[in-house]
């Protein structure tokens, strides 16, 4: 017979370990999630968030996209070893960004499970796009400037002011989306970014625009560094989840790297 720890979390479970994290009704989630390894489906914890953060509540999720881009180190990675000619072939086949159909890379299941449930908002940048469902879904996720991937003016900015918290489930600080709002506060260098998007009138044209250079490096480090009683810690389905909350996070990341970065 299978021991009981083989069977799938069901969302009543995952719900009730959510609520012993800390996690309350009317609670805003900015959630990270790797399911790689852990038996979790990603629309039962999507539906059990959901249960958990209550009518009031929203669950948001990051929804980036590197495949519009080619100034990302994902393209540079993908065209590395080509002849020009065949990079440029490469670069005019790549997909325009299309906040209602282009699926999220590299964030996961639970992002993409997140993204396409029926009433989800996404924000419309062509790069660090965020989704989310519930009350102030719309709310949060209403201004995102192309320059401001992840600065104060975007749904990142908006999610700290209004009090949210982090979940990370099995993932470590190094994917704490969090902490790049706090290299906007310390005046972090900026660079050239360049993508494609799919305009109103569904013509695909490229935009360069210049924003901070974002340094996810160490991170880590940033969180390792969290003093005493910032962060709840606890397992959900299986494995480890953390909640703190963002503006405390982004305080201690902007004291951290004043004083560590150079």
């Amino acid at each position: 017979m299978p021991d009981a720890t083989d069977r799938p979390a069901t969302v009543a479970a995952l719900a009730a370990e959510l609520a012993a994290l800390g996690v309350t009704d009317g609670s805003i989630l900015l959630v990270h999630a790797s399911l790689r390894s852990t038996g979790l489906d990603a629309d039962t914890l999507r539906t059990a968030l959901l249960t958990a953060v209550g009518d009031t509540g929203t669950l948001v999720v990051p929804a980036f996209t590197e495949d519009n881009s080619d100034t990302s180190s994902a393209h540079l990675a993908r065209i590395r070893g080509k002849t020009r000619r065949e990079a440029a072939a490469f670069r005019e086949r790549m997909p325009a960004f299309d906040a209602a159909t282009t699926p999220s890379t590299g964030m996961g299941r639970l992002a993409e499970s997140v993204r396409t449930h029926p009433g989800a908002v996404r924000s419309t940048h062509p790069q660090t796009s965020f989704a989310a469902v519930g009350r102030r879904a719309k709310e949060l996720l209403a201004v995102h400037p192309l320059h401001s991937h992840l600065g104060e003016d975007s749904p990142l900015g908006a999610l700290a002011a209004a009090g949210a918290h982090v979940l990370m489930i099995n993932v470590g600080f190094g994917v704490c989306t969090a902490f790049h709002l706090a290299e906007y506060r310390v005046g972090a260098p900026t660079r050239s970014y360049r993508c494609v998007l799919k305009g109103p009138d569904g013509i695909a044209r490229w935009v360069e625009y210049e924003d901070v250079t974002l340094d996810d490096s160490d991170f880590e480090s940033v969180g390792a560094s969290f003093p005493w009683g910032m962060e709840q810690k606890g397992q959900l389905g299986g494995t480890s989840a953390r909640l703190f909350p963002i503006k405390d996070a982004v305080d201690h990341a902007e004291s951290w790297m004043t004083e560590k970065r150079r």
